[in-house]
């Protein structure tokens, strides 16, 4: 593969950065392949690319929604077009499968394909007034200048999700994908460029987060950031967006479980579980680094979930029998070992011991092994708290439906969840109680679809999910009343008369 030389994208031309220094993209599976390099791009390149959207906004709100979604459906038969390039650039990138890598392509043309249905959808609603003569509506007006900025672990489909939406309703988006798959982000750049879309309408800051992204949050040009990633990250921008009185979503990270019920199917439960814990190698905010299981069938269960675990493939995501790629990158490898050592210390009985592996061309990359141990909930401990973003994973027994569900809501977190039970009574309890945004019943805590909303409570979100429901988050709902009567009539019996 040749190297890619990413750019930044302002005002329609392909641009380096400001202070001209750039950082290397490897593959996390041969960290000898440099993928390409990318602008490191400064405060200087942020607010560059903040005025072209600024200046951009106007026209662009004028413009016909339905224009704009023709723009979008234009974008959605390029990606079609350049699918299997664009899966095995994903698949190199950040280390996936290359099955994972068409279906992160695959979403990312649904989410094309559905914001551009929406537009000839009802928009807006009309409302009855207090007043026979009177109309009232209810309309969206687009709120300026919105800071896109995304994960590596979905590096096509979650920008879409939150650009895509963002356009359609007349914002201008300034995108600052993550520093570890800044190629898909360029290529995907390209795309929006053929597509035909006006300059400054869409522009392309690469960089770290502390340059570039906080740059965008603090840039008094940018009227809405929406993020997605770590906890501590959306936390700050939460509290840096109050200090400025400006909106944010963020959608955050999960300690998310799988509930494994006394009357589950086994075949089902097994599959699922593994599907959730080791999918992305761990690295999807929906993975399950928890499995809450009855003790009558915990034995069984185990059995059967650390046999499939250690049949897994590990390797190169292009090869497509691999299940398992690496870890993303160093930092992720380490924040794994360290969740394995806590969860030794704590007390946990290891059934899998995980671990680098080293032989062949897997020394290259940043491959792990699975790491499974079985222990009972414990509130005061961190492994079974917080997220492990890595294929980590606790068996945790439980006496009763009550206690797994009290377990399950034990975290900071509250973004996915599956039961697997044949019991449509206990699979309602665990929806009415447990604390989630994304919930599954005999199936994976993975899967999300995009014209559902995505998104968590408590430390995994603030209530403003992505894909289909990040239209709310980027538009103001406004109320417009008109009179047809031939005299002013007041609300509520308010006199209109002036004595």
């Amino acid at each position: 593969m040749k190297p890619i030389e990413a750019l930044n994208l302002i005002r329609g031309q392909w641009q380096e950065s400001v202070s001209g220094n750039r950082f290397q993209s490897y593959n996390p599976a041969d960290t000898r392949e440099i993928l390409g390099t990318a602008p490191r791009s400064t405060p200087d390149d942020v607010d560059k690319a903040v005025t072209a959207a600024r200046e951009a906004f106007d026209t662009w709100r004028r413009t016909s929604r339905i224009k704009r979604g023709e723009y979008i459906d234009q974008l959605a038969q390029l990606i079609k077009r350049d699918l299997n390039a664009l899966a095995e650039l994903v698949t190199r990138e950040c280390g996936k499968p290359i099955n994972e890598g068409r279906a992160d392509v695959v979403e990312a043309l649904h989410m094309a394909q559905y914001v551009a249905g929406m537009v000839r959808m009802p928009h807006g609603e009309i409302i009855d007034s207090e007043i026979a003569e009177k109309d009232a509506y209810i309309l969206r007006k687009p709120k300026g200048v919105v800071a896109c900025i995304t994960p590596w672990n979905f590096p096509v489909a979650i920008p879409l999700w939150t650009i895509l939406p963002s356009l359609l309703e007349g914002n201008t988006v300034v995108f600052k994908p993550s520093e570890d798959t800044p190629l898909c982000a360029h290529r995907l750049a390209e795309l929006f460029v053929e597509a035909g879309f006006p300059p400054g309408v869409f522009n392309v800051v690469h960089g770290y987060g502390e340059d570039a992204g906080d740059a965008l949050v603090h840039h008094p040009g940018v009227d809405v950031v929406v993020f997605t990633g770590s906890y501590a990250v959306g936390r700050y921008i939460e509290q840096e967006c109050a200090k400025q009185h400006k909106f944010c979503a963020v959608e955050m990270g999960g300690k998310n479980a799988v509930i494994v019920l006394d009357d589950a199917n086994l075949d089902i439960a097994v599959h699922a579980a593994i599907l959730s814990a080791f999918k992305t190698s761990g690295q999807r905010c929906v993975s399950s680094n928890r499995i809450i299981v009855h003790e009558k069938i915990e034995p069984e269960f185990t059995r059967r979930f650390v046999e499939t675990a250690r049949m897994i493939k590990i390797g190169n995501g292009l090869d497509p029998d691999v299940f398992m790629g690496p870890l993303i990158n160093e930092q992720g490898v380490q924040k794994y070992l360290h969740h394995n050592q806590k969860a030794i210390e704590e007390g946990a009985e290891v059934l899998l011991p995980g671990g680098l592996l080293k032989e062949g061309e897997l020394q290259y990359g940043h491959f792990v092994a699975p790491f499974v141990y079985r222990m009972r909930h414990r509130s005061d401990s961190f492994v079974l708290r917080e997220e492990a973003f890595s294929p980590h994973v606790a068996i945790i027994p439980v006496s009763s439906l009550e206690e797994a569900v009290f377990v399950y809501n034990d975290t900071p977190y509250g973004l996915a969840m599956a039961v697997i039970t044949e019991d449509y009574r206990k699979w309602r309890y665990v929806r009415d109680n447990c604390e989630f945004g994304v919930g599954y019943v005999n199936l994976p805590s993975i899967g999300a679809e995009v014209h559902l909303p995505f998104g968590g409570v408590k430390g995994s979100g603030n209530g403003h999910p992505s894909a289909s429901a990040l239209f709310d988050a980027v538009t103001h709902k406004v109320a417009f009343t008109v009179n047809h009567g031939t005299e002013i009539k007041m609300a509520q019996g308010l006199s209109a008369k002036i004595r």
